[in-house]
């Protein structure tokens, strides 16, 4: 009997597959924190023409399942991500689109199934590195002040709720942020185990497949410190998309649609030299 057979007492649940549309290449799909498939409301008709688009709901979000042993570990939602893809039974390696904690889960995904994937893309990817290790003063206070807001919207669900309702008002699709009843834990956990508590640079630096990162310059999540590891990391092509901010909007999905059919070349790998003994 395996770990998550322990969890949740048999295999990892599968997730609500909120859309499977379109022939051709697969192509999925899945979203950030405190959100759902709507997402990818704006991207989903720029691909399914030529793609086969598969939009899923998360482990405790949308109509995805919330099982009350769930501790919403970054190895929890991969699990039961990589049930849900095996479930599908692709013809083919699949692109995988991951949207802010989507793309955290992504990138771990894609280092653990390389079969399964032909490209990764990392879409608004909130990459923070230790505060300890950044050397620029400013930046150093700007990463710890990611921890302490993130510390503050888990240990005020009020807070956290009003914030969302606010910002949703803003968003051009429905369902994009929601912060309920029924998801608040799994929105409390995620941000504490999957984005506070990351390893993302050392999962992308494991992936074997060519890797796309796109985020746009007014999002307020980046960090310019893990940005600038993103951008130094082999393997990784890294875009910016002036004006564009964390939600997926016209503009942005444009782009997004872009590098889904026309991935950026492999960067050269790192060349080893092996030494006499």
């Amino acid at each position: 009997m395996g770990f998550f057979d322990v969890v949740f007492g048999a295999r990892a649940p599968k997730l609500h597959v909120a859309v499977d549309e379109g022939r051709g290449h697969p192509v999925i799909l899945i979203h950030g924190l405190a959100s759902s498939s709507a997402t990818f409301d704006l991207l989903v008709p720029l691909l399914r023409d030529h793609h086969r688009v598969i939009s899923l709901d998360l482990l405790g979000f949308g109509q995805s399942p919330s099982p009350a042993t769930a501790t919403y570990t970054l190895d929890e939602h991969v699990a039961a991500l990589d049930r849900t893809i095996r479930s599908l039974k692709l013809p083919s390696r699949a692109t995988l689109v991951g949207h802010s904690l989507g793309a955290l889960i992504g990138a771990r995904y894609a280092a653990q199934n390389p079969a399964m994937l032909s490209h990764l893309i990392l879409v608004s990817p909130p990459v923070y590195i230790p505060g300890n290790t950044v050397l620029d003063p400013l930046e150093r206070l700007q990463m710890d002040a990611y921890q302490r807001l993130y510390d503050f919207m888990r240990h005020n669900r009020t807070f956290t709720e009003a914030a969302a309702r606010a910002s949703s008002l803003l968003m051009p699709m429905k369902g994009a942020l929601e912060v309920t009843e029924k998801n608040w834990r799994a929105v409390r956990m995620s941000l504490e185990k999957c984005i506070e508590s990351q390893t993302t640079i050392t999962d992308l630096a494991q992936v074997r497949v060519p890797v796309d990162a796109i985020w746009g310059t007014r999002d307020p999540f980046m960090s310019p410190a893990g940005l600038r590891v993103l951008e130094r990391m082999r393997g990784i092509a890294s875009r910016k998309v002036a004006g564009a901010d964390h939600v997926i909007r016209p503009k942005f999905a444009q782009e997004i649609a872009g590098l889904v059919d026309n991935p950026s070349p492999p960067t050269r790998p790192i060349r080893v030299v092996k030494g006499r003994v």
